[in-house]
């Protein structure tokens, strides 16, 4: 009752829960309920192109911004013309027409990294010779965790960042500048690692 009775009152008010100030163990106790409005949510601001570059200068914008603000949630500016028309295009011409723009990336992009981020997730990435792939996890979660995700009987980890191959091109040359580690049963792993993961056979 001592966490319902604030909970009640704060939704007689019209505010989502997600905006209620709780500790932890509170929280746990009103996810038991499978409110909607605990839910994360992310508002998505349709603009037009003139105004998708700097989307604080538009009064609509901002009272948005800050009614999201207000209750936990994130926000997104979009233009949906210009999404449309970057779906045509190749990588280059995309990443070129974007930069005419002043627009760091992509608003699919931007909508994707905020998704990822009210849900808490993260992807580590394996690499072998026949193919590469993402993985998706909660964050926090411990090397064993995201292994069994595809394996059981985890061992350890090679593990590096996504940054150094990037940077180094090579697997070997990450070696080579000692930026390979090996990793246990306790290593939380972050977002963007490369992992090979060692198990039982």
């Amino acid at each position: 009752m001592a966490v319902i009775a604030p909970l009640k009152s704060h939704l007689e008010e019209g505010k989502p829960a997600r905006s209620l100030e709780v500790t932890d163990d509170e929280a746990l106790i009103i996810r038991q309920y499978g409110l909607l409005t605990v839910k994360p949510v992310i508002y998505v601001a349709n603009m037009d192109d003139e105004g998708i570059a700097d989307p604080s200068a538009n009064d609509y914008f901002n009272k948005l911004s800050a009614m999201a603000a207000a209750e936990g949630a994130g926000i997104v500016p979009i233009c949906a013309r210009l999404e449309e028309e970057l779906s045509s295009l190749e990588p280059e011409e995309k990443e070129a027409f974007l930069e005419d723009l002043g627009l760091p990336q992509s608003g699919l992009d931007h909508l994707i990294q905020s998704a990822y981020k009210a849900l808490d997730l993260c992807t580590f990435l394996t690499a072998g010779t026949d193919e590469c792939r993402a993985w998706t996890f909660k964050r926090g979660m411990k090397a064993p965790d995201c292994a069994g995700v595809i394996h059981t009987d985890f061992i350890r980890a090679e593990v590096y960042a996504f940054d150094d191959i990037d940077a180094l091109e090579s697997e070997q040359a990450v070696k080579e500048a000692g930026k390979l580690r090996l990793e246990g049963k306790e290593y939380v792993v972050q977002d963007g690692d490369v992992m090979h993961f060692r198990f039982n056979v």
